[in-house]
Order: C-alpha cells, then sequence, then structure tokens
C-alpha cells in the first residue's frame, strides 16, 4: 500500500534466532522479566482502525481483532473473533461469518453481529482520506441474522475479500466508543485483542498489558511489551546495543545491517536475522510524456538496469533484483522480465531504439521522493542514472521533493519517469497487479489494460482456492513486460536486531509482516 509508513530501503522484522536448549519462563518468574521492550521508527499515524492504512496497523494487530486473521505459520485468513467464516455461493458474492460466543470488548460491551456490521460500515461512511476505505471497493452492503451472523454482500465476485477482513483495518471495536459518523478523538484505544493499550505517548511509546478478557488464537509468551517509537534508527541501535530495549522492528538502514553482521564480537552478542521481504520498489513511465510514452524507449531501458550492481552498490545486499510486481513468496511469483530481457545489454538495448527510428541520446528526467523510502533511494537513482548514461543511449536529469510535493506531481501527470515503492496489504497476488492498472491506478497514471481488468482479474477474484490461480497472474505479468509501463526493481529484504536472551520471534511475523507481539519471550538460558 502506498500509505504505509515510511519504510527504511531494508527495514523490517523478521525472525529472531531461538537457540538450542532455551524455554519460556515460568509463571513465577518476575513481571519485570516477562515484559518486552522492542523499538520501532514506525510509529501510528492514528488510533482509529477506520483510518488506517499504514503503519499503524502494527500496534493494532495487537490490541484489536478481526473476524478472520492469519494464526501463526499461515497464509490464509482463519477465524479469529469469527467461529466460522465461508462464501455461501460459487461466484465469491457473499461471505458468511458466525461469530464467536460470549465475546467481549474490553469495556465489557458484547462483540455481536451488530457491533461487526457497524465497525465495517463507519469505515463507508467517515471516507477518510488515504484510509482504508479503497479496499472496500467490491462490498455492497453487511447484513446482520440474529446476534452472530454477518453476511457481506459483494457487487462482484471478489475471493480476496476474506484476506481484505483480516487486516487492521478491518479491526472490531464497540459502537458505544466509536461514532459511526466520526474517528474517535480522545486518544484511548477499547478492542478485545491479545493486549490492552495501558498508555500511549504519540511517537514515544505504547504500553501493552495482556488482556485478561482476551479469547483467541494467539498464545501469550509474555506479560506486556513496551513499544518505544524512535525518530531515527541510529537512536534505535544505540539503545539496543545499551540493552535499553530488547528487539528491534521496522527502521534498520541498510548500513546499520551489515554493520552489525561484521562486527558481532563487538555488539554484546546481538542477533541480526534476515528473511525474503514483499516490499518492493520499481519504476512508473507516464505514456503522456513524449519519450517515455514510447514503447521502444521503455524497452530500452528495461533491457538496461542492472538490477545486480543497484542492489549490490546501494543496498550492500540487504535487497535481491526483482523481475515481475509479483515479488518472490508469493504465489504468482515469475522472472517474467528477466526471461524476456536476459541480461543488462547495451547492444540489445541500442538495437531496439534504432528499430524504432530513434538514433540521437534520448533525454529523459527521474523524479523521487526525498523522505518515504528511505536515505538509499537518492543513491539508487544515481545509480540508474550512471547505468544509463553508460550505454550512450540516454541522457538522465534526476529530480526529487519531499512526499507531499511528490505525491501531487505524480498524480497530475507531471512526472515523466518517477520512483515507486509497494507494501501489500495482504499476501496475494492480486495485490501487487489489481492496484497498478485500471482508470484509478494508484500510481496516478491511468493504465488501461482490459485483458488485466475485465479478463484475467475477474477470472482469478472467482476462484476462492488462490493457490490455483497461477496461470492468470503469470499471464497479467507477461502483458506488464510487453508494455513496460511499470519495471521493478528489487524487493527488500527483512530484518530485526534483538538481544541474545530474546527468543520466539521466528512466530512472531504474519503474512502482513506484522508483529505478533504475543510470541516474543525472554529465555532463561542461552
Amino acid at each position: 500500500m502506498f500509505y504505509r509508513a515510511s519504510l527504511q530501503a531494508a527495514a523490517a522484522l523478521a525472525s529472531l534466532t531461538v537457540l538450542a536448549g532455551c524455554g519460556l519462563l515460568s509463571d513465577s518468574s518476575s513481571e519485570t522479566d516477562q515484559q518486552i521492550t522492542v523499538g520501532t521508527t514506525s510509529s501510528p499515524s492514528t488510533l482509529d482502525p477506520a483510518a488506517a492504512w499504514d503503519g499503524s496497523w502494527e500496534l493494532m494487530r495487537n490490541v484489536f481483532q478481526t473476524l478472520v486473521s492469519f494464526p501463526t505459520g499461515t497464509t490464509s485468513p482463519e477465524p479469529d473473533a469469527a467461529d466460522s467464516c465461508t462464501f455461501t455461493d460459487e461466484t465469491s458474492m457473499a461471505y458468511r461469518c458466525t461469530l464467536r460466543k460470549n465475546l467481549k470488548f474490553s469495556n465489557g460491551e458484547k462483540i455481536d453481529a451488530e457491533a461487526v456490521k457497524h465497525s465495517i460500515d463507519r469505515i463507508r461512511t467517515i471516507k477518510v482520506k488515504g484510509g482504508p476505505l479503497g479496499m472496500l471497493g467490491s462490498l455492497d452492503r453487511v447484513e446482520t441474522k440474529g446476534d452472530d451472523e454477518v453476511i457481506f454482500h459483494l457487487n462482484k465476485s471478489d475471493a480476496t475479500f476474506p484476506f481484505i477482513l483480516a487486516t487492521p483495518a478491518m479491526s472490531l471495536v464497540p459502537p458505544s466508543e466509536y461514532p459511526a459518523d466520526k474517528l474517535r478523538s480522545d486518544g484511548k484505544v477499547t478492542g478485545s485483542g491479545p493486549y490492552l493499550l495501558e498508555s500511549y505517548k504519540a511517537k514515544k511509546l505504547a504500553e501493552l498489558k495482556k488482556n485478561p478478557g482476551y479469547k483467541g488464537f494467539a498464545d501469550r509468551k509474555n506479560d506486556g511489551v513496551s513499544i518505544r517509537y524512535f525518530d531515527d534508527s541510529a537512536s534505535m541501535v544505540a539503545a539496543l546495543k545499551a540493552k535499553e530495549i530488547d528487539a528491534t522492528y521496522r527502521g534498520l538502514t541498510a548500513e546499520e545491517v551489515v554493520s552489525l553482521e561484521d562486527n558481532k564480537s563487538d555488539n554484546n552478542g546481538l542477533q541480526i536475522v534476515e528473511t525474503v521481504g514483499a516490499d518492493i520498489r520499481f519504476l512508473v513511465f507516464n505514456p503522456r510524456d513524449p519519450a517515455a510514452g514510447k514503447p521502444a524507449v521503455r524497452q530500452a531501458i528495461a533491457q538496461l538496469v542492472n538490477r545486480d550492481a543497484l542492489v549490490a552498490k546501494v543496498y550492500q545486499g540487504t535487497a535481491e533484483p526483482l523481475y515481475s510486481m509479483v515479488p518472490k513468496g508469493i504465489a504468482g511469483h515469475a522472472t517474467s522480465f528477466f526471461d524476456t530481457f536476459g541480461d543488462p545489454s547495451e547492444v540489445k538495448a541500442r538495437s531496439i531504439l534504432t528499430k524504432a527510428g530513434i538514433t540521437e541520446p534520448v533525454k529523459m528526467t527521474f523524479w523521487f521522493t526525498t523522505d518515504r523510502y528511505g536515505s538509499s533511494t537518492a543513491p539508487e537513482f544515481a545509480e540508474l542514472k550512471r547505468q544509463l548514461e553508460e550505454s550512450g543511449l540516454f541522457e538522465i536529469t534526476l529530480k526529487s521533493a519531499p512526499w507531499t510535493v511528490f505525491q501531487e506531481g505524480f498524480t497530475k501527470g507531471q512526472y515523466p519517469v518517477f520512483g515507486r515503492g509497494w507494501f501489500p496489504d495482504f499476501p496475494d497476488p492480486d495485490n501487487f497487479i489489481a492496484p497498478f492498472v485500471g482508470k484509478e491506478s494508484v500510481t496516478g497514471t491511468p493504465y488501461l489494460n482490459t485483458e488485466i481488468t475485465d479478463e484475467l482479474l475477474p477470472s482469478s477474484r472467482q476462484e476462492s482456492d488462490r493457490g490455483a490461480v497461477s496461470k492468470q497472474f503469470e499471464q497479467a505479468q507477461q502483458i506488464l513486460v510487453e508494455d513496460v509501463r511499470l519495471l521493478p526493481l528489487w524487493q527488500g529484504k527483512l530484518y530485526v536486531a534483538a538481544g541474545e536472551d530474546i527468543g520466539g520471534g521466528e512466530r512472531a511475523l504474519d503474512p502482513q509482516t506484522v508483529m505478533q507481539m504475543w510470541e516474543l519471550y525472554r529465555k532463561t538460558s542461552w
């Protein structure tokens, strides 16, 4: 999603190494030992789910419940506040959920069908700009039957709807404390999740304590979690080394990852572990631009870009080359751009341009944002400029702007070529294709391709078995290669640093890369 909080280039959470012979503390252990402190550079922009389509999800996953969610080790939504959920028809246009019995919010209010309807309907009523309303485009209406049955009627087939319900934006809230027509404004949270938000200081600290009334799948391995929000990663890493925090998620730069990996003996036994991430970076070409609008120009750029050199020089191996919009780790991932263009080649690029009658160096302007995707963005675009100009086929001017200015510029179609990032709402290939095509592409540049929008996506959304839709997405990605309207560059790896006495993190990351804090614990020995 483009509205998620600012991402450092190699930032993230990942699994924490579990060392052999280490167990959980017993119930007799002190409360101090069972309290975990986690640091991050991504603070919530809101405490109300109806406004959340960003890094606020990190906190919300731990204090709210959703009808369905991602229990540890799963990649498909499973019941959480619901006892069961299923499509009632073969066309995936009606989704019915039956609630667990005797569920209550932390204020004692009953979680019933009306509370569920209220939670979803207020998103559509309030319509927060940049909020999660855009995720509910396929929802027609919410129907309740009795106290414990909710039916979501869709206006078109959408087998991804359960994934949407699993996002923290669809968290359940009590009607008495969350107005139907406006956001909650008292700075408090009332949910039914694994933890209670005991106290909160914006951009400083969130104190989570076990919710004694919680009924759900989470097996809480600690008594509570303190989340400290840092302004920059340097101060966060310093706090980790000084043992002021136990672990980090979201915020490590490439340089910090490399430093921690290379100097383990000097870092008080800190762990640094990586896994594959799902955040991607790519170039967007504006078809209205005289140069970027020419297929041969886009194809020549695709033929020249050296992703291996890019990730090695700029990201020092903390990212990996990406050859399709669907990243590794997501069903339907392919290597379509490599299969078509192969290794970077000046000879092939020159031939592409020559056949199109282009014999002079192509002058173009590339835009990037200065404050959205981390400090490595400027060096990344400098490297792209170097690669393209080294061929003698292009003359590239680089321009940049803060996010607010940058966003306004690309939505008005002012930029010929610009860099964007995407972090998924849910782990399905649909979420890496659908947002970028059609009249309302989230890139701000309409991308009309009826084969994708009118045939492949609707066909895939009728299939509730998401493992059976690879063919549609492979075909869609091949179309993207032929058009080169979007050029994938790299996908991030995910990292976490933690003290050697912290375990459980190998289970703490859900498929939305949101940390499930309840999995973290302090080891008795290591």
